[in-house]
C-alpha cells in the first residue's frame, strides 16, 4: 500500500496544531500549523479532482471542528488522537478509492 503524502500531513496539522497552541499559549500559532499543513494536504488532492479535495477538506476541518466538544467527553489530548485518526483513515481510503477509480 503506498500512502500519500497528505495522510501524514494530515496527522502533522492535526497534532501539531493542538500541540503548538497548547504548549505556545498562542493559538493562532496552532492555527497556523494546522492550516499550514492543510494546504499542503490540499494541494496533493487537487491532482485527484476538486471532488475529492472538498470532501478531504470538510473532513480534516470538521475534524480540528469536532474535537472541540469531543474534549469535553475525553479530555483534550485523546479527542485529538481520535479525530486524527479518523481524519487520516478518511484521507486514505478516499484517496485509494480515487486512485482505484
Amino acid at each position: 500500500m503506498n500512502i500519500d503524502v497528505s495522510v501524514p500531513l494530515v496527522a502533522a496539522g492535526l497534532i501539531g496544531g493542538f500541540a503548538t497552541a497548547r504548549y505556545s499559549g498562542v493559538r493562532p500559532l496552532g492555527g497556523a500549523v494546522l492550516a499550514a499543513a492543510g494546504v499542503a494536504a490540499g494541494r496533493s488532492w487537487l491532482a485527484r479532482g476538486t471532488a475529492v479535495t472538498g470532501v478531504l477538506s470538510a473532513a480534516y476541518l470538521g475534524a480540528f471542528g469536532i474535537s472541540h466538544p469531543l474534549a469535553k467527553k475525553l479530555g483534550p489530548w485523546p479527542s485529538v488522537l481520535v479525530v486524527t485518526g479518523v481524519a487520516a483513515g478518511t484521507t486514505a481510503a478516499v484517496l485509494a478509492a480515487a486512485d482505484r477509480a
